[in-house]
């Protein structure tokens, strides 16, 4: 058996489609944190796709759906599940609970491309949604010399276009 690099994945248990989803969990306040799905916990579809294909276009299975169970997840915390609950809201399909994000993908002819293609598009999705959010604005006041130098700029400016006005019409 090789010995494996601290750090890496380990690798899938026969059977299994695929190993851990790791998901940057960091946003800004926390840089390197990362969110591990187990392999388990991902539901893969395989059926054919449309488009391209050439011999093989309706013997083989490379469309992918991947499929991840939110509220059956064993690897988020409360405050991360409300989190996503709340931003995943409108991605949601059917499942026991109702909240069953899936991604599909079948714009390359091999499966594995397209594996690895839903893998990278749910990785996004789940990052995006586990991002902290965003830092409220602090109002600000534009400071005394910033007004007078607009004032002084518009008075300029009216100056300039009463010069253009025919004699006479000067108030």
């Amino acid at each position: 058996m090789s010995a494996q690099e601290p750090g890496s994945p380990p690798p899938p248990r026969p059977g299994q489609v695929s190993g851990p989803l790791l998901v940057p969990a960091g946003g800004s306040g926390r840089p390197g944190r990362i969110l591990v799905i187990p392999g388990y916990e991902l539901a893969w579809r395989f059926s054919r796709s449309s488009g391209p294909g050439g011999q093989s276009v309706n013997t083989m299975d490379s469309r992918v759906e991947l499929s991840w169970d939110l509220a059956g997840s064993s690897a988020l915390t409360d405050e991360q599940r409300e989190r996503m609950t709340a931003r995943l809201a409108g991605r949601f399909t059917g499942g026991p609970d109702g909240q069953v994000v899936t991604v599909a993908a079948s714009e390359y002819r091999s499966q594995l491309r397209n594996r690895e293609a839903a893998r990278e598009r749910l990785t996004a999705i789940l990052a995006a949604a586990l991002a902290a959010p965003p830092r409220t604005r602090r109002p600000t006041r534009p400071s005394r010399g910033a007004v007078a130098h607009r004032i002084e700029d518009k008075v300029r400016r009216s100056g300039i276009k009463q010069l253009r006005r025919p004699p006479g019409e000067h108030d």
